[in-house]
């Protein structure tokens, strides 16, 4: 595999990134309507903030092992003071044990925050619960595990109500005064955090680890909703864009599906997230050596099992010293220490030409959902972004405007894609504020 055939074998140009469009536009009407589709269009129960909302709010965002408490204040007309955060950290007697014991823990966390910012128990106060494992939403303030992800395998938890167990936990610890008023999914927290202090953002996005969007769509465009009317006549639909299908693959992509632990399952996220974008280089360099185009003692340590992780894309993208010196050095501690100038700007350009591709197919599928919202990209439409390859990459948000602009032309401007940092859990205390009609 020269750089030559690598760059046609993942080069999206322009016609192709329209393709993906079209299907994926495809995927989300066929999704609405409860058809056959890789997209599960998953309705949210949740409503875009007005911006008017007031008061004080608490957050509970638990995405992993590490998970925060916060308290938020909204002051209307689309401001926010700063939140007051807590950090907790789940151990393994927490994560391994039961259903009790997991969110005891929380529970307790939570009464820690409240007694160290001196929150009286005579305060009642809304919550809202970021709860970032797949959950079937069965209301607002509702949903039902699915199964564990993340290394997670508390007993008791699949097939419940995560909110009832909660409620049930804060009885226990004696905490009274907080309604769990809203439950929550990432994106979604990060759509609802940026828009209500920018209005014209209507689309919440996540390309971290793992990826996934989210838009508002009118009630009557979704076909499989069976629930009541609500005051604004919009609802936040869950894309769940990881499992999109509908895309191109390489054999380095078929190979890496196959060895996975879902194979045939989020093909987008396997050619866009964090947790694949290094495997697949790994993959690429493995090739070029196997085909002499690299010496084979540069990719020993991938032969040897050790993973290429995507953080090293990042710092070698980034990496313009004279000769690629701190990809030398990052090479040497991964065990390549002897590594020519000549080959580093190779290994650079590899990564350039995973990473770019990643960021077009990004750019294409948040186009269809603009698009899906606005025909004739009439007026300008702001994307919130949260996530470690969009804020941390260094050319992976310009490649995705460079998309934009070749997809639109001067209508790309009417896109602006904007880092909304730690979104979820003030997210979460917004649509605690939405759900308990704070406006």
């Amino acid at each position: 595999m020269t750089i030559g055939r690598l760059e046609k074998l993942f080069r999206l140009s322009r016609p192709a990134m329209q393709a993906i469009i079209k299907n994926f536009r495809f995927e989300m009407a066929a999704g609405l309507s409860d058809k056959k589709s890789s997209l599960k269009m998953i309705p949210t129960y949740v409503e875009m903030p007005s911006g008017r909302e007031k008061g004080k709010f608490i957050a509970l965002d638990l995405g992993g092992t590490n998970f925060r408490v916060l308290e938020l204040t909204l002051k209307g007309a689309h401001r926010s003071g700063e939140p007051r955060i807590m950090k907790f950290t789940l151990e393994k007697r927490e994560i391994n044990g039961t259903a009790e014991i997991f969110f005891d823990f929380i529970a307790e966390s939570v009464k820690t925050f409240l007694n160290k910012h001196k929150i009286s128990g005579a305060e009642e106060l809304n919550l809202g619960f970021t709860f970032s494992f797949p959950i079937k939403q069965t209301g607002i303030a509702s949903g039902i595990l699915i199964s564990w992800t993340k290394g997670f395998a508390a007993s008791g938890v699949e097939g419940n109500d995560v909110v009832e167990l909660l409620k049930e936990a804060f009885a226990r610890k004696g905490i009274r005064n907080i309604n769990i008023s809203a439950l929550v999914n990432d994106t979604v927290g990060t759509l609802v955090a940026k828009s209500y202090e920018d209005p014209g953002c209507d689309v919440g996005v996540i390309i971290g680890t793992g990826t996934n969007a989210c838009y508002p769509e009118k009630l009557p465009e979704i076909k499989k909703w069976k629930g009541p009317q609500n005051k604004s006549g919009r609802m936040i639909i869950n894309i769940e864009w990881g499992n999109f299908n509908k895309l191109t693959s390489t054999s380095f992509d078929r190979r890496l599906d196959k060895d996975s632990d879902n194979p045939g399952q989020q093909i987008l996220e396997k050619m866009v997230s964090g947790m694949y974008l290094g495997s697949i280089t790994g993959l690429v360099l493995k090739d070029m050596a196997a085909e002499g185009n690299l010496p084979l003692g540069l990719i020993q340590p991938l032969v040897k099992g050790k993973k290429f992780e995507t953080e090293y894309m990042s710092i070698i993208e980034g990496d313009s010293t004279a000769g690629l010196k701190m990809t030398a050095k990052l090479l040497a501690g991964f065990g390549m220490a002897k590594t020519s100038a000549a080959d580093r700007r190779v290994l650079k350009k590899v990564c350039g030409i995973v990473s770019r591709r990643a960021a077009r197919i990004s750019a294409s599928c948040i186009a269809a959902i603009v698009l899906k919202i606005d025909p004739r990209l009439s007026v300008k439409h702001t994307i919130a972004i949260d996530g470690s390859v969009f804020e941390k990459h260094p050319t992976f948000a310009a490649n995705m405007r460079k998309a934009l602009k070749d997809l639109f032309g001067l209508k790309h401007s009417r896109i602006k894609l904007a880092l909304a940092k730690d979104g979820s859990g003030k997210g979460a205390a917004i649509i605690a504020a939405v759900a308990a009609g704070a406006d």
